[in-house]
């Protein structure tokens, strides 16, 4: 079914694709339609407090604004996270700013954030029926200076707090300028400690501990990698999910659109996002949970990941090529190398 679905969609150019589907998934999932089509595979999996019915996630970046959630959901996900989100509205990069790569299954895009901001975020996750665990990614406006982003952070986090299973602070798009230099030294330290500060005093407030996980990029070596794990366990944060999409075009060399600017996701960046998530546990030695994300196109990748040392996985560009399938070939997978 949904391979002839994916031959429509893919007529269409990729961000009208992406539309469409957020608002096939938005009605659908006020009628209940998907979960007529769809179970959700039971695997109980606790992570970070929380019980996930099964590993396999919907990563951030699909459902900017938080349109889906109930149709996301439906379709078998243990858990599905909506963003990146910011303080305030905005347009993002000018189109076109995403393209894909079948050849290789891979998306590049370059969207920079584009979303209605979180006010209206929050209202759409309020009016959702909120079967699962749900995530909230958040970031910073593009014209935020650097030097400023815990402002933006804190005040999404002030907002999304009590609406969210976990939140995540994205701090490794290669799409929104200097957003990438937060993942390192002072700066990394200087925005984790105002995160963990606000936290305990939303905890306080709300009588809620919400988790929080940090997303990093997989453009870093095995030092640079352990120096970041450290200084996020260091400020007591729950999770690193590992990785956000690569500036690197390994696997995509004179393909279509493999110059073209952005974040590379799908099967090429599978190596580099397992050699994170590895690099990631020998660093953490089982102290912190990790969330493999990062070229799942089958379930054995899904299953690679868990035994790199992942709690979880999230599925994204994968999910695209692949639809619903996916999902529970993925949790069967991890399943099988559980037994």
């Amino acid at each position: 079914m949904y391979a002839i679905a994916r031959e429509l969609l893919f007529k269409l150019t990729p961000e009208t694709a992406h539309e469409l589907t957020i608002d096939m998934l938005g009605v659908g999932g006020r009628l209940g339609l998907p979960g007529l089509l769809f179970n959700t595979p039971q695997q109980p999996t606790q992570v970070m407090g929380l019980t996930f019915a099964n590993p396999v996630g919907l990563a951030a970046g699909l459902d900017k604004n938080g349109d889906a959630i109930d149709g996301l959901s439906q379709l078998g996900f243990g858990f599905v996270e909506i963003g990146t989100i910011t303080p305030r509205p905005q347009p993002g990069n000018p189109k076109p700013r995403l393209f894909r790569l079948p050849e290789a299954q891979a998306v590049i895009n370059r969207m920079g954030f584009n979303n209605k901001g979180v006010d209206y975020l929050v209202a759409r996750v309020e009016k959702a029926r909120r079967a699962g665990v749900l995530g909230i990614n958040i970031g910073k406006n593009f014209d935020t200076p650097v030097e400023r982003a815990n402002d933006d952070y804190l005040l999404c986090l002030d907002k999304v707090y009590t609406h969210a299973d976990y939140v995540t602070a994205n701090i490794s798009s290669p799409n929104t300028p200097g957003l990438r230099t937060l993942q390192f030294g002072d700066q990394l330290k200087s925005l984790l400690d105002a995160l963990a500060e606000r936290r305990e005093a939303l905890t306080q407030q709300h009588g809620k501990r919400v988790p929080l996980a940090i997303k990093i990029a997989p453009d870093m070596n095995d030092e640079e990698t352990a120096l970041v794990a450290a200084t996020i366990e260091q400020a007591g944060m729950d999770a690193v999910i590992a990785t956000n999409t690569t500036i690197g075009r390994e696997g995509v060399e004179g393909l279509p659109y493999a110059d073209e600017a952005g974040g590379l996701s799908g099967a090429p960046v599978r190596e580099k996002s397992l050699a994170r998530v590895k690099a990631l546990a020998e660093a953490l030695s089982g102290r912190l949970p990790i969330i493999g994300v990062g070229g799942i196109t089958e379930g054995k990748h899904a299953a690679d990941l868990i035994a790199a040392g992942a709690s979880l996985v999230q599925v994204y560009s994968g999910f695209i090529y692949r639809g619903p399938a996916l999902i529970r070939e993925s949790v069967d997978a991890i399943a099988a190398l559980k037994k």
